[in-house]
């Protein structure tokens, strides 16, 4: 259905494909992976024709609709999100906002004279639309936006009022209502909350098209993908399975080839010890010219690609009290909203609780206070006397002077610090060599997620308050991540929508319902066990 074939791409001076080859066929879901700036938005470009490769072809079928979800999407307003996501199925939209203009004009006394014409002209778009089954198309439309955690009032209002993840959100349900032979979806789990992603995951799996889809988070990909496609070194390979095989076979093969290249480097040192010692000796010409012949002839095997991965160190944290923090009594409201209304939770020692509530349920707000980021209209929020405290905010990122490179970034936070400490701890985070000196309004996402990260352990505390830590890092960073916290032996309380870090890291699960507050002993796997549902609000 899309072929592949050859292709050769150079960016400036960077090579991304070498003669690389793939194929999507119908029906298929597959998984693109690969390192940061391997390539994968760039197979996308050249699938759908806004790039070109210098070599080889891509080529799809005559009947094939593409679908493209990307992160840049552009600027949407003047319209309702419902009119949004349905333009993207074609004239629909447009005859759902002429009927909404003419039933406004109906209503206008100042129209009376033209209300035979208006009237006219409202039948004639009324039936079009009924031909083009645009009152079943808008109810999709408000299916899609529901499962993507859209309100009824989200929904109606001017799409152009919408924070960047939202406006996300209605690009990704665009490509969904379409609903076309293939969906190309770079990083569609971004910007979700769990409750969406589910919902999102539960969509695919029961679409008929074929998907070629990236993510960072490996639970979404296992569930959905039968194939994946792995970027590296210019090539593309396949290999059949979820995420989890693909790991497993990728390691298999990368012991299967180390080996080869031994056993190989092994061979040739001899041969080339025989050539160097015989070289000189008339006698042995034949056999040392017979030998360089042979090894000019011989295919080098290279040693399997080592992909860079960065990795966490947690310098030792000092202990602290049992009671880490403790609130009493909270009430917390905004506006007429409250959030909470006499909330009582304790911290001790040791634990690591993950935080789950549906969208408004106050969970970002109940770090903010525990981290001191903001007050309780009533009640107390104290932490214990020892306990000192790392906070990563969902916005941390904001804080980041463009203007400053990452080393003078890091010197700003620890002016006492001297060079070395601070390159090493740069070092541990993913910034080495001339990394170091790039500025910081050219980092990535997950770039300034993990430079943030530097400064918060730099002085490492023994009570992390982290919201949605996660969200901009890839599979390979997140797996080093909660290898480090796997052994840090502070105190922890966090909200994440990845179901693998809950999974891993969490002993303890607080829940917020409207009902209150409910806790449970054990981590993430055993609260779904016990509640028989991933998050709280898919209940019921």
């Amino acid at each position: 259905m899309i072929r592949l074939e050859n292709i050769s791409k150079q960016n400036g001076k960077q090579i991304v494909f070498i003669e690389a080859s793939a194929a999507l066929q119908r029906g298929e879901k597959v998984g693109l992976v690969g390192p940061n700036g391997a390539g994968k938005t760039t197979l996308f470009r050249m699938i759908i024709g806004e790039e070109q490769a210098d070599e080889g072809q891509v080529s799809t079928d005559r009947d094939v609709t593409i679908g493209y979800f990307s992160q840049d999407v552009g600027e949407m307003g003047g319209r309702s999100a419902v009119a949004e996501v349905m333009d993207g199925v074609g004239p629909v939209s447009a005859l759902a906002a002429e009927m909404a203009e003419l039933e406004a004009a109906m209503g206008d006394p100042d129209r009376a004279d033209d209300m035979d014409d208006i009237i006219m002209r409202y039948g004639e778009v009324q039936s079009r639309f009924d031909e083009l089954d645009g009152y079943a198309l808008d109810g999709r439309a408000r299916e899609v936006l529901g499962g993507l955690g859209f309100s009824p009032e989200m929904m109606n209002g001017d799409v152009g009022n919408l924070s960047g993840g939202w406006k996300m959100r209605v690009a990704l349900a665009r490509i969904l209502l379409m609903r076309p032979t293939v969906m190309l979806l770079d990083e569609p789990s971004n910007h979700l909350d769990l409750e969406s992603l589910i919902w999102l995951e539960n969509f695919l799996k029961g679409f008929d098209g074929a998907v070629l889809m990236t993510s960072h988070d490996r639970a979404f990909m296992n569930r959905i993908v039968g194939k994946i496609v792995e970027i590296d070194g210019g090539s593309l390979t396949s290999y059949s399975g979820d995420y989890e095989f693909y790991q497993q076979q990728r390691a298999i093969a990368n012991v299967q080839q180390q080996a080869q290249f031994e056993r190989q480097q092994a061979m040739l040192a001899k041969e080339i010890a025989f050539i160097e010692r015989f070289k000189a000796r008339a006698s042995h010409a034949a056999q040392v010219q017979s030998r360089v012949k042979k090894l000019d002839k011989i295919e080098k095997v290279e040693p399997p690609k080592r992909q860079q991965t960065v990795r966490f160190e947690f310098q030792p944290a000092p202990r602290s009290g049992e009671d880490v923090a403790t609130l009493k009594g909270v009430h917390k409201s905004y506006g007429t909203r409250r959030i909470y209304d006499g909330l009582d939770f304790q911290i001790r020692r040791r634990e690591r609780w993950c935080v789950m509530g549906v969208n408004g349920a106050g969970k970002s707000t109940l770090l903010k206070l525990v981290a001191g980021e903001s007050t309780p209209d009533e009640g107390s929020v104290a932490r214990g006397p020892s306990v000192k405290m790392g906070y990563f905010a969902q916005h941390a990122m904001e804080v980041l002077d463009g203007d400053r490179s990452v080393l003078e970034f890091l010197e700003d936070s620890f002016p006492q610090a001297g060079q070395a400490p601070l390159r090493a701890l740069a070092g541990c985070f993913g910034f080495s060599g001339d990394e170091i000196d790039k500025k910081c309004r050219v980092l990535s996402g997950g770039e300034k997620a993990r430079l943030v990260m530097a400064r918060m352990l730099f002085d490492p505390p023994n009570f992390l308050v982290l919201d949605e830590p996660t969200n901009h890092l890839d599979i390979a960073t997140k797996q080093m991540l909660i290898e480090a916290l796997s052994r840090y032996e502070g105190a922890m309380l966090f909200v994440s929508h990845d179901r693998h870090f809950l999974a891993a890291l969490s002993n303890r699960v607080l829940e917020l319902t409207p009902e209150g507050l409910h806790t449970y002993g054990g981590g993430y796997t055993e609260y779904v066990e016990r509640t028989g549902q991933e998050a709280p609000g898919l209940r019921g």
